[in-house]
């Protein structure tokens, strides 16, 4: 059994997997980030700070949500997330469609695909001479 204290509150918890948060703060980033997701929907031209302003949260925390692909923003330029890679600006994820292709093709070069079995004929000891079943 592993205990921790929780990071937000300072709860003691059953460390299962994931942040060293409790149950209840968990639901409480949760309820915010419901909050956050309606906010983005109903605001055109919302942006990280805005968001983070608006549901009263970090935007690091804000910025955690659009690379887990959670969050999902209008226009890439006020997201302020840029691609891991190649630095480009994205609305959500960790990589832009051009890298996310490039990373894809790269590992799917990387495995190697089993080759096709060779059939080979049965060849006969003598290839001249045939026999017939009399029966």
């Amino acid at each position: 059994m592993n205990v921790r204290n929780c990071k937000n509150c300072g709860r003691l918890f059953n460390y299962i997997a994931g942040p060293p948060i409790c149950p209840e703060c968990k639901d409480q980033v949760e309820k915010k980030f419901q909050k956050a997701k309606e906010f983005v929907r109903n605001t055109a031209h919302a942006t990280v700070s805005m968001v983070a302003e608006e549901v009263d949260v970090s935007e690091q925390q804000v910025k955690q949500w659009i690379r887990e692909e959670r969050l999902v923003f209008s226009d890439a330029t006020v997201a302020g997330v840029t691609c891991e890679v190649c630095g480009e600006p994205i609305t959500t994820g960790r990589f832009c469609a051009k890298c996310k292709n490039q990373v894809m093709n790269d590992l799917n070069g990387a495995i190697k695909k089993p080759d096709a079995p060779v059939v080979k004929k049965k060849e006969r000891e003598n290839p001249r001479m045939r026999f017939l079943d009399n029966r």
